[in-house]
């Protein structure tokens, strides 16, 4: 009890007993592999990108392709770099993805995604700089199902009179 809560960010992490909680005293460990990589798990409508990060010159290969190559549209290609460019680690790091299911649109924020949180696996601190941006959040819009009934989601079948 002798710590005192200072600011609102103190509160959120004050116990029960009036203590602070662990997570809270102790920084979290970053997540390297033997090879020096960090792993995340992206996911986008119906896609799902599993993406490695590793310490390089700014290279994004994705399913053995270069991005301009498999993003040919330019706003698919700035829409997975968005989180290296926030966290000013563009030219930091070597991604390496593989990505299926999904289209293309899903695909990039699959990508995003799984970039993100493999930012946040090598650097742990880098979570309150992109977590604002939404980057770390999955989009949870999907494709609506067809309802018995109806033509399609929610269309329904042509009127007819006679």
């Amino acid at each position: 009890m002798s710590e005192t809560a200072n600011t609102l960010e103190d509160l959120k992490n004050v116990t029960a007993e009036g203590g602070l909680t662990p997570a809270a005293a102790a920084p979290v460990e970053p997540k390297i592999d033997a090879q020096g990589r960090s792993y995340a798990t992206g996911r986008r409508k119906s896609a799902t990108a599993r993406v490695w990060i590793r310490p390089g010159t700014g290279k994004i290969v994705i399913n053995g392709k270069d991005q301009g190559e498999y993003f040919a549209r330019p706003v698919l290609r700035m829409v997975i770099e968005q989180p290296l460019i926030e966290s000013d680690r563009r030219t930091q790091f070597d991604v390496i993805a593989t990505v299926k299911g999904s289209g293309l649109s899903g695909q990039a924020g699959a990508v995003r995604h799984g970039i993100a949180r493999a930012l946040v696996n090598y650097e742990p601190e880098l979570r309150r700089v992109l977590k604002p941006f939404g980057f770390m959040t999955r989009d949870p819009r999907t494709v609506e199902r067809k309802k018995y009934g109806r033509a399609k989601a929610r269309r329904s079948f042509q009127f007819s009179k006679r």
